[in-house]
């Protein structure tokens, strides 16, 4: 028999599915760069329509300074990756080098789903 009550409460399959969510990613730009970046490319679809010429050149601007942030950001990334490794040993530090490894591959994985 349909039981209205009990049909309205969470399933405990949708509470284990919360439960279980992970962390979302850590972001790869900081909030400030970007933020600098969505405006300058929000100004130039605003701008668009008076002046599509100069639209163009303020979203490669805006494209410009991500591809920068971005190159920036991966390269501290990976400096900072690889000093948490480098000079281990081994047998002695599995689980540190473990989760290096598992920070490289996240970090991949993140930039080929782009």
């Amino acid at each position: 028999m349909y039981d209205q009550t009990r049909a309205q409460q969470p399933s405990d399959q949708d509470q284990r599915r919360t439960e279980r969510r992970p962390a979302a990613p850590e972001a790869l730009l900081p909030s400030a760069e970007r933020d600098a970046v969505v405006d300058r490319l929000r100004r130039a679809i605003n701008a668009f329509p008076d002046a599509p010429l100069d639209a163009l050149e303020e979203a490669e601007g805006a494209f410009d300074d991500a591809v920068n942030h971005l190159a920036n950001a991966l390269a501290e990334r990976r400096r900072a990756l690889h000093d948490s490794w480098q000079d281990q040993d081994p047998e002695a530090h599995a689980e540190e080098l473990r989760l290096a490894l598992r920070q490289y591959r996240e970090v991949t994985q993140r930039l080929i789903r782009m």
